[in-house]
């Protein structure tokens, strides 16, 4: 079905516009210098990164090699800055040495076997869960430091690069062909004349598993179907939240709206159980289109409508569904979009603008986590205040107790969080 109607606020929409997943066909390329090397040189020489300045989107990294002077565009999905220093590494390179090197800032620029350096980055990935880590006298107090360790895991694994020639070819032995990975996630190569690049394995291998996961899809048992979820969109492997939208009574059959719809898998799920028309927004680019793929692999064109918007499309509806991210905390990825709230603003956002698009007698639907209630980010008053001062009651509420493999760990930092965990929809009105 056609989007029409739905736009992103002023603010919003600039943003957009030069930020996020696919900012960067938006945006004017940097200048870069063909990027050419020997495929084995055994030289560790240091070299400092430079950025382009007529053009922040695009970083360059320019590095000295066999006596001569190459650049690349970096790429980090991310956002993380170039490394400030970079060495050549090959499979000579031990894990201790490599591990050492990145602890300390240190970039290894790969230029040995691809195979060998997934196995040093498992190396690397092992000495660091070595780390013991001392108890947290407070569930915030975990999960501040479970937060750290996890930004400082990623800085140092991410410090193994790889180059990707201008068609996102590897020139390295036993490396695998990513070019579909990388144009899902990337967009296009500029072929002929294009701009080589340089990316961390870490990131790469994260798009490589993206691509499968893509592919084949995750089985959603309410549906019957697959959702394949694009690169950057939230996978929903969690199956609770889906369980609850499926047996929720539904108020009305006619309209609802799926307020940041991701994948569309709550959409489709509505569709399936009968909805005659549900319009479903994000202010995400890729989401957007993964959202689409996905209404219109399943056959579901002429019920859903996937519209670009801040939050909620124009009108009413007797029937407004949500699942804000669970956690007011930044996002530290694209990915973690999904899960972190800055400040609690979608789910503020959602709740302060329901009434307004609520027909009469209509019910807004949230999914919510009390995760952040158990980490101390955020206590039940304070939503039920939310709530309250929303103009909106609470008409009924139905819990799950989520599965996953983590609440099962009693080594996970966050473990006695996670075994308390329940996901609640929350059935809420508008006051009369």
């Amino acid at each position: 079905m056609a989007c029409s109607g739905c736009k992103l606020g002023p603010k919003r929409a600039s943003l957009a516009q030069t930020h996020g997943p696919g900012a960067a066909q938006r945006q004017k390329h940097g200048i870069v210098s063909a990027c050419a090397y020997s495929r084995f040189s055994f030289r560790f020489s240091f070299f400092v990164f430079r950025l382009v300045t007529n053009d922040p989107t695009f970083p360059v990294i320019h590095w000295t090699e066999d006596g001569a002077a190459h650049s690349a565009r970096w790429r980090s999905e991310a956002g993380v800055a170039p490394p400030r220093r970079v060495v050549l590494a090959d499979d000579r390179m031990s894990a201790d040495a490599a591990y050492r090197q990145a602890s300390e800032g240190v970039a290894l620029l790969w230029r040995g076997d691809f195979q060998n350096a997934r196995q040093l980055l498992q190396a690397m990935a092992r000495r660091i869960e070595r780390k013991r880590r001392k108890p947290a006298a407070t569930p915030l107090d975990a999960f501040n430091a479970h937060r750290q360790a996890q930004a400082q895991r990623a800085r140092t694994l991410g410090m193994v690069l790889i180059a990707l020639d201008a068609d996102y070819s590897i020139a390295l032995r036993r490396a695998p062909d990513v070019k579909q990975a990388c144009i899902e996630a990337y967009g296009e190569p500029n072929g002929q004349g294009g701009e080589p690049s340089v990316v961390s394995l870490r990131e790469l291998l994260g798009l490589i598993g993206a691509h499968e996961w893509r592919k084949k899809g995750v089985e959603i048992a309410a549906l019957g179907a697959r959702i394949h979820p694009y690169y950057g969109v939230f996978s929903p492997v969690r199956g609770e939240y889906v369980e609850l939208v499926a047996r929720a009574p539904l108020p009305s059959t006619s309209l609802a709206f799926d307020i940041g719809t991701g994948t569309g898998v709550l959409a489709a799920l509505l569709a399936k159980r009968g909805v005659a028309r549900i319009v479903a927004t994000d202010a995400d680019a890729r989401a957007l289109a993964c959202a689409r793929e996905n209404i219109e692999r399943l056959g579901m064109t002429a019920q859903v409508q996937v519209c670009e918007a801040d939050l909620f499309p124009p009108g009413r509806a007797p029937l407004v569904v949500c699942n804000p991210p669970w956690l007011p905390a930044r996002p530290s990825s694209p990915i973690e979009r999904a899960v972190y709230d800055p400040d609690s603003r979608m789910l503020r956002g959602f709740l302060d603008g329901l009434a307004a698009h609520l027909e009469p007698g209509g019910e807004g639907w949230l999914i919510l986590s009390d995760f952040a209630e158990h980490l101390g980010l955020r206590t039940r008053e304070a939503l039920l205040a939310m709530i309250d001062s929303a103009g909106l009651r609470v008409i009924g509420r139905d819990d799950i107790r989520p599965v996953h493999p983590k609440a099962a760990d009693p080594d996970d930092p966050l473990h006695r969080a996670r075994v308390a965990e329940v996901t609640s929809l929350w059935r809420l009105a508008a006051k009369s």
